[in-house]
């Protein structure tokens, strides 16, 4: 099994704003979990390194880009759990922190063009001339499957206050699917997309919902900053000033475009006066090494 973290360093940290504002907001410190295994991406993995391990699989192979935290903490998730691990990249070979810091911890790294990372089934039947598949538990990029869903459901429990709406950035809609099956009746989850053109991630998320009815969840796709892992100096500062404002460290790939599109919102005045918003950090601050902050 995966090395269990201590779920109470995942602390509810309130954030100061501007009295006018009329909200009350925190932040969800789940990037505090793990060093390396931070935020939900222990979540997404914990039961699909449970499955490989109940059987018998000696490896992991799993997908993703040259930033991905999913690359990065599987890595490490799967030394800890001693089974060897492969990343499959997508586009040219190129060295980052993150990458990096997934090959230090055993992984071996495939990288194969954009337009065959796109046909899911050339890329399968390529896989199978490199690797022994039938070893192997594949997990789709972003930990997207059941296992990671599940493991998303123990996200809410660990708030233990009243709140109104959970926000949370998206990539593949894994983690926004465990977490509006944990919410109640009057409770809204918003999906920050850090792709541009992620309204396509409505769609993915009700799918993983089917037995679900009615789930309470939009997805804001205006704040990616001209897509996955784009950013500017707009964001660069955005990310400095929080910081000193709030002691809390964002990443340029996920977590500072979601808080700068709530605060956004939030001087928009959408939301109701008095509501209670809780965040979701979601970790990944190893890529912020990658591009020098």
């Amino acid at each position: 099994m995966l090395t269990p973290v201590n779920k109470e360093k995942a602390i509810l940290q309130p954030i100061d704003l501007p009295s006018q504002n009329k909200v009350n907001l925190y932040v969800l410190r789940l990037d505090l979990i793990d060093e390396d295994i931070s935020g939900n991406k222990w979540f997404k993995l914990k039961y699909n390194i449970d499955d490989a391990i109940k059987s018998q699989k000696q490896q992991i192979v799993t997908f993703g880009g040259a930033f991905s935290n999913h690359i990065a903490a599987t890595a490490k998730a799967c030394k800890l759990a001693h089974l060897k691990s492969y990343g499959i990249i997508r586009g040219e070979p190129l060295e980052n922190y993150t990458l990096q810091l997934a090959k230090a911890n055993g992984m071996e790294l495939l990288y194969v063009s954009r337009s065959l990372y796109r046909d899911k089934n050339a890329l399968m039947a390529w896989l199978s001339t490199q690797i022994d598949l039938n070893l192997s538990l594949v997990i789709p990029e972003g930990g997207a499957n059941n296992a990671g869903i599940d493991g998303c459901k123990e996200i809410v429990p660990l708030i233990k206050i009243p709140f109104d709406y959970i926000v949370l950035a998206c990539g593949t809609g894994t983690t926004l699917s465990g977490v509006v099956q944990t919410l109640n009746k009057n409770q809204l989850a918003l999906g920050f997309s850090a792709l541009k053109g992620g309204a396509f991630l409505s769609h993915d998320v009700k799918a993983n919902l089917t037995s679900h009815p009615n789930p309470s969840f939009e997805i804001i796709d205006k704040y990616h900053f001209g897509g996955y892992a784009k950013y500017n100096n707009e964001l660069i500062n955005f990310i400095t000033e929080f910081d000193k404002q709030h002691q809390i460290k964002l990443d340029f790939v996920y977590t500072a475009k979601m808080m700068y599109g709530l605060l956004d919102l939030i001087e928009q005045n959408y939301f109701p006066e008095n509501a209670t918003i809780v965040a979701i950090h979601s970790g990944g601050l190893q890529g912020n090494l990658g591009i020098g902050i």
